[in-house]
């Protein structure tokens, strides 16, 4: 009885390993390379670092605006044919609709000038789709009400399809699967409500079958959404990142300081700027070869990332330099965060012995500091005088001694 026991276990299990081994090679052929964090990134924004956030900020609301102005051309064009298929006062009030529908995408085009921030963004799309969503739930009860035959009722039957136009038209946006659903669920009830009330030009059964195909239709245009928002965050990572170390480039670098030093200054909150420079680094690419140099380099920036938190930036200022912007951070915890990477070590140097650095840190307030760039030159000036007084050492705010 227990062999028997045993051996059903051993099956049970070896069905388990099984079906495991099978879900997994099915997510890997689903995602292809992606790594679990590309995956997220593509479920959840909450984890986007600044540049992604700002780049798709942009692009969404270029899209919203360009969507918006060709709605606004496109909408009181079609009053001629509401005015040669519908009877008055139909199409009269339908004209209403549509002239303050075109006055609110005129609005939509010319309202989101120069918005690079997620929030800005979510208020242009979110916007732009609440302009139809609100002629269709106010269109079709007009519609509904009216004795339509012939030409007048295939006519409309083109505004019961007006959410499978908005929906389809979410995978012109780079948005992650969460942003897709939340913008396309409003357009999905809209038709639900339309049906269950009554008031719709559609039979019930028709009403069924399209919310069915505006499910499908809104899985594939998310799909298509989060496709782009992939391959706009590919190349985002590809032109801001440092080959060798993965860091920032200087470039970008400035570009995410100046947005950090302009929050920090709008909440008066701190923000730290730690420059570093490697000890005696020229040594390593004469002694060894530039090779070594470059691992060197590599490893000391795994270091750093390790010792850092999810919200900081790291920087490959130039060369052998480093710099980290530390928002929310003072510098207390700034010198803490840096002495307890020192201590795990920064890697080592071709010869085993430990790489050292000379690093200064700046901080706003503590500073009084009113631009970014004096920022970084205080904490440069502060990084010369770690190296002047014997390097591995970190040299932090008004202090005048190594700490």
């Amino acid at each position: 009885m227990i062999h028997h026991r045993t051996q059903m276990n051993k099956e049970s299990a070896a069905v388990l390993n099984k079906a495991a081994a099978w879900f997994r090679e099915l997510v890997r052929r689903v995602v292809g390379d992606m790594t679990p964090d590309e995956v997220r990134d593509l479920v959840l924004c909450r984890h986007h670092n600044l540049l992604v956030q700002r780049r798709r900020a942009v692009l969404i609301v270029s899209r919203v605006r360009l969507v918006a102005a060709i709605f606004a051309i496109l909408t009181p064009l079609w009053i001629v044919v509401d005015m040669l298929v519908f009877p008055w006062p139909l199409w009269g009030w339908l004209a209403l609709l549509r002239i303050a529908a075109t006055a609110a995408f005129f609005a939509v085009a010319l309202g989101f000038a120069n918005v690079d921030r997620m929030g800005g963004a979510y208020r242009a799309l979110g916007s732009l789709l609440l302009i139809p969503t609100l002629f269709f739930i106010i269109s079709h009860p007009l519609l509904a009400q009216a004795d339509l035959s012939g030409l007048a009722a295939m006519v409309a039957v083109g505004y019961a399809f007006l959410s499978f136009v908005m929906v389809a038209g979410l995978s012109v946006f780079p948005i992650t699967l969460l942003e897709g659903l939340i913008f396309g669920t409003p357009m999905i009830l809209a038709q639900a409500g339309t049906g269950l009330t009554g008031h719709t030009i559609l039979d019930i059964t028709a009403v069924f079958g399209a919310l069915w195909l505006l499910g499908l239709l809104l899985v594939v245009a998310i799909l298509a959404a989060m496709s782009q928002l992939h391959f706009m965050m590919a190349l985002v990572n590809q032109a801001s990142h440092d080959g060798l170390t993965a860091t920032f480039t200087r470039r970008v670098g400035e570009e995410l300081l100046e947005r950090q030093f302009q929050h920090a200054a709008r909440h008066d909150t701190p923000l730290s700027v730690v420059f570093i420079d490697l000890d005696n680094f020229k040594a390593i690419n004469d002694l060894y070869s530039h090779e070594h140099g470059d691992a060197v380099l590599a490893t000391t920036a795994e270091s750093l990332f390790s010792a850092m938190r999810a919200e900081d930036i790291l920087v490959r200022w130039g060369g052998e330099e480093f710099l980290i912007v530390m928002p929310n951070t003072d510098c207390t915890g700034a010198a803490a965060a840096l002495q307890r990477c020192r201590e795990a070590g920064l890697g080592p140097r071709p010869d085993s012995s430990p790489v050292t650095a000379s690093i200064g840190i700046a901080e706003r307030v503590r500073d009084g500091i009113r631009t970014w760039p004096d920022l970084v030159a205080t904490a440069d000036r502060r990084m010369y005088l770690a190296k002047d007084s014997g390097k591995d050492r970190i040299i932090c705010c008004d202090q005048d001694r190594a700490a």
